[in-house]
């Protein structure tokens, strides 16, 4: 022990303690200055906005910020292409020089999505499908069929579209639907004020007949139409039924109402 004692008073325990101090320090010093300059002590900058800018503008602007950027795409329909919709960080958030700004820029290229299944489905069924699908409705086209308001077709570019094709998101979609009137119905025409004769033939052009004729007719060539059974507020008739027409001689010509 008084070996020890004596040794640590001695001018070369002095020097090596000295060393070993100064070793360290070296040592703390070294991986202090390095930690700074990995990570960049003090080198923090606001990141820009971004968001609203077009990709060519953002990436101009990164550049010039010394930032990397990273980008993605989506596709949003009636969206400008190319236009920048995302970022992070967020503006005005600071990061180091060098740091990856991720973008997420609207394509222009849209996605393919599968045709859902809208026939036989009502119009508002089929508007609530086509709407969650993105896709999107570009006119309606009635034809005679009992089921009023249902989709009996779907086209895409004037041809028929079959559920579970693919098709780009965005896509117009022309909907076939039926208008409450069967295949073998025509619309009751108005006769009011016709002549037998224009009658018949107006009835005749729509596949229907002349029924009971009964009336005040002195001179059937001159007789004119004053009421009708059905009468149009019925709106539609099978093709081939009777028309019945009441005639009267004795009221004033009139301008004919159309069919």
């Amino acid at each position: 022990m008084s070996k020890l004692l004596l040794y640590l008073k001695t001018d070369e325990f002095r020097k090596n303690l000295i060393y070993a101090l100064i070793a360290i320090a070296g040592i703390f010093l070294t991986v202090y200055i390095g930690l700074r300059i990995y990570t960049k002590h003090g080198d923090a900058q606001k990141v820009p906005l971004l968001k609203g800018l077009t990709i060519t503008e953002a990436k101009e602007i990164l550049d010039k910020a010394g930032l990397e950027y990273k980008i993605d795409s989506i596709y949003q329909m009636d969206a400008k292409p190319g236009l920048v919709i995302e970022q992070n960080p967020s503006a005005s958030a600071l990061v180091k020089s060098g740091r990856t700004i991720y973008l997420t820029i609207i394509t222009e290229v849209a996605p393919d999505v599968e045709f859902p299944n809208i026939i036989e489905k009502n119009l508002i069924e089929a508007q609530a499908i086509l709407n969650n699908a993105s896709l999107k409705i570009a006119d309606t086209i009635y034809i005679n069929d009992i089921a009023r308001d249902v989709v009996l077709d779907a086209k895409f570019a004037g041809q028929t579209i079959k559920t579970g094709r693919l098709i780009a998101k965005g896509s117009k979609i022309t909907l076939v639907l039926g208008n409450g009137r069967g295949a073998n119905e025509v619309e009751i025409p108005t006769l009011t004020n016709y002549t037998l004769v224009e009658a018949k033939f107006a009835l005749a052009g729509l596949g229907l007949t002349v029924g009971k004729i009964t009336g005040n007719i002195v001179d059937t060539a001159t007789a004119r139409v004053i009421s009708q059974s059905p009468d149009s507020t019925s709106r539609f008739i099978s093709i081939g039924s009777p028309i019945n027409l009441e005639l009267a001689n004795d009221i004033t010509p009139t301008e004919k109402l159309p069919n």
